[in-house]
């Protein structure tokens, strides 16, 4: 699968993952004028659809590497693809340590890997940074759950056992 990262340059480019995932030819840079086919899994933190194991046809994954802070303005750009958000998952990264979605890009696409069957590669990925096997950890239940639903509902049925706090009414 062909892995994409877009960097906005909005964070502290020593903590930037995307950028090591570049540097270490674990993704391939793209530049703000990058548009993803129908085929690329745009990751998404406000797309519409959750991924799901379904979407495992896909060509590719494209991360956006940007501040939490300036992450709505960015996902309203025009970026082509299949726009996909992740269920609810805990950050490992130091910053945000055990705070529900907010992952960092590594994170991220190591989830989407994951739940896309691809469990092996995303643990590879995620050893690129010595807390990042403890998102596994942390997340090994859902993860899995997530990953053995065989439709997008599922998933959300999942995400909700998992943390049915973050859905009260």
């Amino acid at each position: 699968m062909n892995i994409f990262a877009l960097e906005m340059g909005q964070d502290d480019p020593i903590k930037c993952t995307a950028r090591k995932m570049i540097q270490m030819d674990l993704a391939k840079g793209v530049s703000r004028k990058f548009h993803a086919s129908d085929k690329i899994l745009v990751l998404n933190p406000y797309g519409h659809r959750v991924i799901s194991p379904p979407d495992v046809g896909s060509k590719g994954i494209l991360v956006v590497d940007c501040s939490w802070n300036q992450a709505q303005e960015t996902f309203f750009r025009r970026l082509g693809g299949k726009h996909r958000k992740l269920p609810i998952l805990l950050a490992a990264n130091p910053t945000n340590y055990a705070r529900p979605g907010m992952l960092s890009s590594l994170e991220a696409l190591a989830a989407a890997l994951y739940i896309l069957g691809e469990v092996e590669e995303a643990a590879r990925y995620l050893n690129i940074y010595k807390w990042g096997p403890n998102f596994l950890t942390l997340n090994n239940d859902p993860l899995e759950a997530y990953r053995k639903s065989k439709t997008e509902g599922k998933v959300i049925d999942r995400e909700r056992e998992f943390f049915p706090h973050l859905f009260a009414e």
